[in-house]
Order: C-alpha cells, then sequence, then structure tokens
C-alpha cells in the first residue's frame, strides 16, 4: 500500500490538513532529548554556578514557550489550544549530560507531537546558549518522541532500539 502524505496535495504542494470534520479528543505527547557537556560545564550547571543564571530554570520556561508557539515555527502545524505543558530535566553525572522531557496535552482536533518536539528541542538550545562561553563542545542529541495518546492513528510509545 502506498503511503499518501498527509501534507502535499495531488499536485505536490504543501498544505496545512484540514481538520475540520474531526473530533475533539484528549491529546498528549512526550519527547525527549540529551545534551551532553564537559565535565566543568556540567558541575557549573548541576552547582547553579553559571554566570547567566540558573540555566535548567531557564530553559524550563524557553521550553514551556516553544510548544506554545510551535505554529509559528513548524509552516503546517495548527495552532493549539495547550492545557498543559511541562518540561523536566535529570542530571547524567556518568557522562556528563541532561536529558529533558517536555509533555504536552491538549483537547482539540490534532495531536500535540510537534509541541513536545519543539519544547524539547528549544529547551536544550537554551542550555547550550547559556553555557556556551564555558563549553562549544556541546552535543544536543537523540532528541525523539517518547509516547503520544489519542487520536485516529491511536497510541504510540518508543521502544529502545526502534528507529
Amino acid at each position: 500500500m502506498e503511503q499518501k502524505w498527509t501534507h502535499v496535495d495531488a499536485s505536490g504542494n504543501a498544505v496545512m490538513v484540514d481538520v475540520s470534520e474531526k473530533a475533539v479528543t484528549s491529546r498528549a505527547a512526550a519527547a525527549s532529548g540529551r545534551i551532553a557537556m564537559s565535565r566543568e560545564c556540567f558541575a557549573m550547571v548541576a552547582e547553579g554556578r553559571a554566570k547567566k543564571g540558573d540555566v535548567l530554570g531557564v530553559a524550563q520556561v524557553a521550553g514551556i514557550m516553544a510548544a506554545k508557539r510551535t505554529s509559528d515555527l513548524i509552516p503546517l502545524c495548527h495552532r493549539l489550544n495547550l492545557t498543559g505543558t511541562e518540561v523536566t530535566f535529570r542530571l547524567l553525572p556518568e557522562d556528563c549530560s541532561i536529558e529533558a522531557v517536555c509533555t504536552v496535552k491538549c483537547s482539540g482536533k490534532t495531536g500535540v507531537e510537534m509541541e513536545a518536539l519543539t519544547g524539547v528541542s528549544t529547551a536544550l538550545l537554551t542550555v547550550y546558549d547559556m553555557c556556551k562561553a564555558v563549553d562549544k563542545r556541546m552535543v544536543i542529541a537523540d532528541i525523539h518522541l517518547l509516547e503520544k495518546h489519542g487520536g485516529k492513528s491511536g497510541d504510540f510509545t518508543f521502544e529502545d532500539g526502534e528507529t
């Protein structure tokens, strides 16, 4: 069976999917990613010694703000009225990295996967921005959808090893 692309019309033009006939349902999604850094930089963040201030606090707010503005950044995304957004961090001292997770919820006609991915990406970019004076070799990696719930396609959970 041939895949039908939802954001392309029969002539190959980009289109925003028409969701006007879809029912409003509860939607949720979570995405994660990591940023690896030098031991010095990791200690600075973990101990709250960054010259620019509370790195993870600022990154948390940036991720939430970005999730709310996803449709301004991704051209074919619908504007959604989010009912909840959370960004959390887990410090991983064994490899001097920080894992970020963004969870987003709404009641709507389309999913919130892009909002979760945008939120986690922006949170990690904010960590980079606030720490780049100490470590320009930081690496942002492994940004991916962890799970989604609701909608026509049903639930999805990322399993380790799947790509």
